[in-house]
């Protein structure tokens, strides 16, 4: 970022201290107080001069302005307020000594963490020193005796403020750095943790980040999911802390941001933490990391979150509104060429959670069925468990063994004794994974409506040869091709878009760099078209070439626009064909994040998108979902089993927790 100002509250310009005092003392005089100029006078001012404000306001009326803010206002709006108006340093070392327990209610690691992971030498230097002035106490002593081991031993390391600065870098050590931090863990069994604590909280940024860079060279992943393998509990959390803020602390402040406003509640002193620490620092970034990461602005998530002159002191501070922007801060760019650059190089092995039984039985299996529905009644819960706990290819011998012993056709049966969602979910596991697409590209054409977020799902995530055997099993079913079917039930771009993923014809070589340099000019000079030319672009390249050479040519889109690809997706196209652009990027970046967040979408809010809940779930139960449910849980701070754990197969299919 350099030397340049990237924070929203800057020096007002003709600031005259006594005479803001007065307009404060006014505010708070006589019955009740104007909130709204208190807010407006305080959030339009830096720190420097609310301290010349606040020693001004005691010179002239004998009071301190801190205590009279306490007591005419109230919540939220008066921590936010009186946060602003403390030194920085003072204000850490209040959410310090609130988040270290004292009186039986528990200690808050998370700000712990946030706080102490992401400040400089000097701000840590200025907090330990204003913590022992304001509470007369050693901090270093305070958090050794309410937190232990390895997560104690890391947070006392942070508390030095000893961090090599950024201009020391050790290139002979980079290698070696990261080759010790691949030993200390991925290569032997159990880990060496201290070498993580020394190395992690010892080393400059700049050097880390190049020790990062190599780490992703020998591991074949990144050193984020190394941790989360290999550590656990507070100290995961903490290391992973300050990796991301290594990384980017904007980023960094992004997340906690994001996670501390969605959902049911808010966290509102995590908000208000970080909206008036970083107010006069790196706001800028934040804004527009938070943007790239979540695609919505921070400015529009505080609007919708809070509410009074609580919600106006915090858009003050946030600044602006970047839903509108269309190229990167400075920050923001180096990210997103560094978040494709991580993505094309790591290779993430993908995991399903439902494996093939071990003691697998089929006509066992079959008989078991059977008996389940026979009589009066149905054994739901036989069907569940032997339904959810057989892989695909042991389902059709299971079929097929019904079918030879029984003389019955198993799915007629089913279809018989089950019922609504459930019926849907069992036929759907027990049919192939052709035949389920097929089914579903089918239902997602049928009837009044078209569901078009399913034929795009669909067509986008799957591998040439799972198109190919579910247009042969359309054809089978429905005696219609798919791309026939495609084409009378949708229209102009988008019905091209499709009947071209249609072909499963996509490209499967890896990335070509001389050709990604083209294409991603090519895509970079159609942002300046007509909107038609500009979509026959995208479609020419993004619906045809390997998805390891379009990370290569989204990376260099970076490098040749100054622009986010997503970004530009959802500002210059619209309907149909910018959510189907968005998703191949979508799953082009990440495709088990992909679908966590359609499922998160499927089941916000009031009801539940249960066919779309189904699909997802069945069809990716043996190849990613153990990868879904990860970022599922990164992403939006509760478990894939936490919302789904009232549909008691959903849950067999999701596996519980295990470790994610």
């Amino acid at each position: 970022m350099g030397k340049e100002f990237r924070g929203t509250i800057a020096d007002h310009p003709d600031f005259d201290a006594g005479s803001d005092a007065e307009a404060l003392y006014n505010a708070m005089k006589g019955f009740g107080s104007d909130k709204e100029a208190i807010l407006d006078l305080i959030a339009s001012r830096s720190n420097a001069q609310r301290q010349e404000i606040r020693a001004a306001y005691k010179s002239q009326f004998g009071q301190d302005l801190i205590d009279d803010l306490k007591y005419e206002l109230t919540g939220k709006f008066e921590r936010l307020i009186v946060g602003l108006m403390r030194p920085p340093a003072y204000h850490d070392a209040k959410e310090i000594k609130d988040a270290i327990k004292d009186s039986g209610a528990g200690t808050d690691e998370k700000c712990l963490i946030e706080i102490l992971a992401s400040r400089t030498n000097e701000q840590m230097q200025n907090l330990v020193a204003a913590y022992k002035d304001a509470y007369g106490r050693d901090l270093e002593e305070d958090v050794i005796g309410d937190t232990s081991g390895h997560f104690k031993k890391m947070l006392v390391v942070l508390l030095q403020g000893t961090r090599e600065e950024d201009d020391v870098v050790s290139e002979d050590l980079v290698e070696q750095d990261a080759q010790d931090l691949y030993d200390a863990g991925e290569a032997q069994w159990g880990t060496d943790e201290a070498k993580f604590i020394m190395l992690l909280g010892n080393r400059s940024v700049t050097h880390l980040q190049l020790v990062f860079d190599e780490y992703q060279k020998i591991a074949e992943k990144s050193i984020e999911d190394s941790i989360k393998s290999e550590l656990s509990g507070d100290f995961e959390t903490l290391m992973l802390a300050v990796v991301q803020c290594i990384r980017s602390k904007p980023m960094f402040y992004a997340r906690r941001l994001y996670k501390s406003m969605k959902g049911l509640g808010t966290a509102d002193n995590t908000l208000i933490r970080i909206m008036v620490c970083r107010s006069e620092i790196d706001m800028l970034d934040i804004r527009e990391c938070f943007r790239l990461r979540y695609e919505k602005s921070l400015y529009n998530m505080i609007q919708d979150d809070t509410s009074g002159d609580y919600k106006r002191t915090l858009l003050k501070l946030c600044g602006g509104d970047d839903d509108i922007a269309g190229e990167f801060f400075p920050e923001a760019a180096q990210i997103a060429y560094k978040m494709w650059e991580i993505s094309a190089m790591t290779k993430v092995q993908l995991r399903g959670t439902v494996r093939p039984y071990q003691n697998f039985d089929p006509a066992g299996d079959a008989q078991a069925l059977r008996k389940a529905m026979k009589g009066f009644g149905t054994d739901e819960d036989t069907i569940i468990d032997i339904v959810a706990h057989r892989s695909n290819a042991q389902r059709q011998e299971i079929r097929q063994t019904f079918k030879s012993l029984l003389g019955r056709d198993l799915m007629a049966d089913l279809k018989s004794e089950l019922s609504k969602n459930l019926e849907r979910l069992i036929l759907g596991l027990m049919m192939t994974p052709a035949e389920f697409d097929a089914k579903m590209m089918k239902k997602a054409m049928e009837g009044a409506g078209t569901d078009e977020h399913a034929l795009i799902e669909i067509l986008v995530t799957r591998s040439n040869q799972e198109i190919q055997e579910m247009c042969s099993a359309y054809q089978d079913a429905y005696k219609i091709s798919l791309e026939d079917a495609l084409a009378s039930d949708t229209s102009g771009h988008f019905k091209r878009i499709l009947i071209s993923l249609a072909q499963g014809a996509r490209e499967e070589d890896p990335a070509d760099m001389a050709r990604a340099l083209e294409d991603a000019q090519e895509l970079a000079d159609a942002c300046n078209a007509d909107s038609g030319d500009m979509e026959d672009k995208f479609m020419s390249i993004l619906c045809t070439r390997s998805f390891p050479h379009l990370r290569k040519v989204f990376q260099e889109f970076v490098r040749c626009s100054n622009k986010d690809i997503e970004q530009i997706i959802k500002k210059e196209m619209s309907g149909d064909v910018k959510n189907a652009m968005f998703a191949i990027v979508r799953s082009v970046k990440n495709q088990p994040s992909y679908f966590a967040d359609r499922l998160y979408k499927a089941m916000k809010g009031l009801g539940t998108d249960n066919r779309a809940l189904i699909r997802i779930m069945v069809s990716r139960s043996e190849i990613d979902l153990f990868n879904i449910r990860k970022e599922f849980k990164e992403t939006h701070d509760a478990s894939l089993h936490e919302f789904i754990q009232a549909l008691h197969i959903l849950f067999w299919l999701s596996r519980g927790e295990q470790s994610v």
